[in-house]
């Protein structure tokens, strides 16, 4: 509204500048001579006017030598009456053509009532700017309790269970809930009370938000859905409207679905932050608790809500009665990444060569976003090549730039650096290669990729969920199979290794403190994590063991470190042949496939076990 008060400011400023311009240029371009009564009339004595038009009090006088003037007359006398009183003799006034001009009405009316009118409008329209102004700040102010819920319906794209890959188990909780929205007279008959609540949890990228909607799209209900953050504002009792405004909503489009997403910005355990019993975040949570049991029995609608750390939870958020029913959703395992990455296959051109079940073996750990930004990553890649179709190599790289990050091939290196990333990398892939517990090796660079120099992609052929001593064992020493690598070949070490050695440092401590895998010092954990409740964060590690308990924890984590060196360099003296075989191979086409690296150790006789 402010800029619309400034635009008119200077439209009316403007106006009156060219209105000045103009009124200069026209007093300089020959102006009618102004006479008084008393110098026409010596005129009209003399025969110097030949024409006098009277328009009102105005007088235009046209002289005899052509030239224009103007006069005044008196307003309540008449012309000839006024000539007279100022001695101008009837005889010369008849030698004047002198003739009468009435005034239209538009222009008497507009000399009237512009001056009067335009200042009273004026001052009408800014009183109207600021009134409608603070309408709006009342309506705002009146609005700024309710919640900002939105409504999604499926008229155009109907979500359901078939869409979403894998989390069967999900499902199955799920489909409880479906049935009740459909059918609820079956469960009130018999006394059944269906949860009011439904908690999601699960790592981030797991289809939480795609799983509620699946839900609703099931049930054919209306889905609402609002993030936490939304009920939290600085001003005190905001959250707590807002919170009673989304439940009311929901409650009058019953049967209908509400989501939360991101319940613990406000579902937090209270009376551990800031701001005590009085905190706004608190407040809102405890309003979510009222209307959760302000719930009739028979009320159909159900409560989604998810988060990522159920730990930080508030206990009286979980119990029996609000969200007591609790899914969890993991990490697609091999076939869920298969039947996901087919899903977000449906409306990309893949090559008929493609094998979506090998891009899903190279991606353990990843989430069903994971997967879909993967996709989308390769299909983007293809695109800038000017391909018409999406290639398998095309969706490896992609893989490798979402774990790594895009290639630097523009990154200059010399001969001699090249040549000692090659054989660290050859180390890494040599010492995997030689250990039967350690996974397969999929890939060997030496591009840049993001911070890393090289690298070597090793997988395990199917998920785990456990793993065993020797398979950490294995990976100690893979990671410091770079290290040993360099050293042996050119009897100096470089910074290349600092990111193993730090991975090693770290594992190698969690399997004594952790894992309590130290023979030495037993079935054991050591030290006790606390966490800040707010930022989820561990802040500091309570030691609950002596210094010299402190001193043989130091000692076993030197212990597995030098036993991993130790087997790392049993192994690369071994087969050095094979080790400067494909360092050689990596300097001259900087990159092996799986199956290139296997050709490369075939000669030497020797065959990884998992391959």
């Amino acid at each position: 509204m402010s800029n619309l008060t400034k635009n008119i400011f200077w439209a009316i400023a403007t106006l009156f500048a060219i209105s000045f311009v103009f009124s200069m240029f026209a007093d300089t371009a020959g102006a009618p001579e102004k006479l008084s009564l008393s110098q026409l009339a010596q005129k009209i004595a003399a025969g110097e006017v030949k024409e006098i038009t009277v328009n009102g009090d105005d007088l235009v006088i046209k002289l005899q030598d052509g030239k224009p003037a103007s006069a005044k007359k008196e307003s309540e006398a008449g012309l000839t009456e006024t000539f007279k009183n100022l001695g101008v003799e009837p005889a010369m006034l008849q030698r004047v053509n002198v003739s009468v001009q009435s005034q239209s009405g538009w222009q008497f009316w507009a000399g009237v009532l512009i001056p009067t009118l335009l200042p009273i409008i004026l001052i009408g329209f800014f009183f109207w700017l600021m009134f409608r102004q603070a309408r709006t700040g009342v309506n705002q102010a009146f609005s700024f309790g309710r919640s900002n819920i939105r409504l999604t319906t499926f008229d155009k794209e109907k979500i359901t269970f078939k869409d979403v890959a894998g989390l069967k188990e999900a499902k199955e909780e799920l489909v409880e809930i479906v049935d009740f929205l459909k059918n609820p007279k079956k469960f009130l008959d018999l006394g059944a009370r269906i949860p009011r609540g439904v908690l999601l949890m699960g790592p981030p990228g797991t289809g939480k938000t795609l799983i509620a909607r699946a839900t609703a799209g099931e049930s054919n209900v209306p889905f609402f859905h609002i993030s936490a953050s939304e009920f939290v504002e600085m001003f005190v009792g905001v959250g707590a409207s807002r919170t009673r405004d989304a439940f009311t909503v929901a409650k009058k489009a019953a049967p209908a679905i509400l989501f939360i997403d991101e319940i613990d910005a406000v579902g937090r355990q209270r009376g551990a932050g800031l701001g005590g019993g009085n905190d706004e975040r608190e407040q809102t949570l405890n309003q979510i608790l009222v209307e959760l049991d302000g719930f009739d029995r028979d009320t159909r609608v159900i409560i989604l809500a998810a988060t990522n750390r159920p730990d930080i939870l508030d206990p009286a958020l979980l119990r029996p009665g609000r969200f007591d029913r609790r899914v969890v959703l993991d990490l697609p395992d091999l076939n869920d990444r298969e039947a996901i990455l087919k899903i977000h296959a449906r409306e990309k051109t893949l090559a008929g060569a493609v094998d979506l079940r090998k891009v899903a073996v190279r991606t353990p750990g990843f989430s069903g976003a994971d997967l879909a930004n993967l996709m989308n990553e390769g299909a983007i890649f293809a695109a800038r090549q000017n391909k018409k179709h999406i290639s398998q190599d095309d969706l490896f790289s992609s893989v490798e730039k979402v774990l790594l990050g895009p290639e630097r091939k523009s990154r200059a290196i010399s001969p001699r650096e090249k040549e000692i990333t090659a054989y660290h990398e050859a180390g890494h892939a040599l010492t995997a290669a030689s250990l039967k517990d350690a996974d397969p090796v999929h890939k060997i660079s030496i591009i840049s990729r993001g911070m890393a120099g090289g690298y070597t992609m090793k997988l395990p052929l199917e998920d785990q969920h456990l793993r065993t001593r020797q398979q950490f064992l294995a990976d100690l020493a893979m990671m410091l199979g770079g290290y040993v690598s360099e050293k042996l070949m050119f009897g100096d070490i470089s910074t290349g290794a600092s990111s193993d050695l730090k991975e090693a440092t770290h594992l190698a401590r969690k399997l004594v403190t952790r894992y309590g895998m130290s023979e030495k010092l037993g079935p054991q954990t050591f030290g006790k994590t606390e966490e800040l409740v707010f930022l989820g964060r561990e802040i500091a590690v309570e030691k609950d063991y002596s210094e010299k308990v402190a001193a043989e924890i130091d000692h076993e984590v030197r212990s597995f470190i030098s036993r991993a060196r130790a087997t790392a360099e049993k192994l690369l003296k071994t087969h050095k042949a094979a080790l400067k075989a494909i360092a050689t191979t990596l300097v001259e086409k900087e990159t092996l496939e799986q199956e290139e690296f296997l050709a490369v150790l075939k000669p030497f006789k020797i065959k990884p076990v998992a391959a």
